[in-house]
C-alpha cells in the first residue's frame, strides 16, 4: 500500500509542477515567457509565432503531461518527456540556476517514475 501512495504523491507533485506554470501563464504571461531562451524566441518569431502563442502552446503540452501523469496510465512516456523538459529548462537557462535548481529535483522525481514504469514494464 505505501508504494502506491508514494507513487501517487510523486505523480501529483510532478504534475503540479507542470500544471501550475501553464495556468499561471494565462494570467501573468510576462512572468513566464522569459524562461524561453532567446534563440527559441527568435526562431519562433522568424516563422511568425508570437511569444504568447509559444508560451501557451508550451503550456498546453505541460497540461497534457500533467493530466497524463495524474491518470497513472502508461506513465513512462510522460515521465520521460517531463524529465527531458525539466533538464532542458535548466541547461538552456544557466543564468537562472538560482531559481531553476529545484527543477533538477523534479527531473529526478520524473525520472524515477519513468524508471519504475520501465522496471515493471508498465510502459
Amino acid at each position: 500500500m505505501t508504494d502506491k501512495v508514494a507513487h501517487l504523491l510523486v505523480r501529483v507533485g510532478v504534475a503540479f509542477a507542470f500544471a501550475y506554470p501553464a495556468v499561471h501563464a494565462l494570467f501573468h504571461p510576462d512572468s513566464w515567457v522569459g524562461y524561453f531562451p532567446l534563440f527559441v524566441r527568435d526562431l519562433a518569431h522568424s516563422v511568425g509565432i508570437s511569444d504568447l502563442v509559444l508560451l501557451h502552446t508550451f503550456g498546453a503540452v505541460e497540461v497534457c503531461i500533467a493530466l497524463w501523469l495524474l491518470s497513472g496510465k502508461h506513465i513512462f512516456w510522460p515521465s520521460l518527456a517531463a524529465t527531458a523538459m525539466l533538464l532542458g529548462i535548466v541547461v538552456l537557462n544557466p543564468v537562472q540556476f538560482e531559481i531553476l535548481f529545484r527543477d533538477l529535483a523534479l527531473a529526478a522525481a520524473s525520472a524515477a517514475l519513468a524508471a519504475a514504469a520501465w522496471r515493471t514494464r508498465r510502459i
